[in-house]
């Protein structure tokens, strides 16, 4: 039998962030504060999207069903046009958009276990994100930005001490944005260690 498809190394360890989270508090999950987020941002995110969908290169989640394949490139249009990764959470939530178990190694074989229930906001985050900060990437480039700055856009139960030790720091917005064009999850782009998600982002210097 064929392997199924993988999640990435950043899903997982989001998902385990999330779940977490969850369990702890016991309380809907809080959206990214993404401090730069305006219109001019959101164009181009837009139009990241569009150069994504365009090179056949937009990420489809292997927990996507066949509707959320056909519909999430209009879903996540639509949260950088004019919402957030919470709306793009819920909005995976619904409809079926998300299948309800999917395969997973084991030493034997695989098993068949359910989808977390965390599963939209792994996603939607990771994603919104990403888009976000290529976004505020371009905006940076054309505006004669060199530099954008490290900083927590979502609270994090337990922070590692690699991600504290980054906010603050300064990241060349060109290869920021050459960096989350080729690989998903804003902490990779950042050169953090395997982990749970930091919860970090970027903003302009002066914000």
């Amino acid at each position: 039998m064929a392997a199924p498809p993988r999640l990435s190394f950043f899903q997982r360890a989001l998902d385990k962030r999330l779940s977490h989270a969850v369990l702890a508090q016991g309380v809907p999950l809080m959206s990214l504060h993404l401090v730069n987020l305006n219109d001019q941002i959101r164009q181009f995110m837009l139009e990241e999207i569009e150069r994504d969908i365009a090179n056949n290169q937009l990420y489809l989640s292997p927990r996507l069903s066949g509707t959320g394949l056909t519909e999430y490139p209009n879903l996540i249009r639509e949260a950088a046009r004019g919402y957030d990764d919470d709306w793009l959470a819920t909005s995976l939530r619904n409809n079926c958009r998300l299948n309800a178990s999917e395969q997973r190694r084991t030493k034997s074989g695989y098993t068949t276990v359910k989808v977390p229930i965390t599963a939209p906001e792994t996603l939607s985050e990771g994603e919104f994100n990403r888009f976000y900060a290529r976004g505020l990437c371009r905006f940076a480039v054309s505006t004669g930005v060199a530099a954008l700055q490290v900083y927590r856009a979502k609270a994090v139960m337990v922070a590692r001490s690699a991600s504290e030790a980054m906010i603050g720091s300064l990241i060349d917005a060109t290869a920021l944005l050459q960096d989350l064009r080729t690989h998903q999850g804003v902490d990779t782009a950042l050169g953090l260690p395997p982990g749970p998600n930091s919860g970090l982002s970027v903003k302009l210097p002066n914000a």
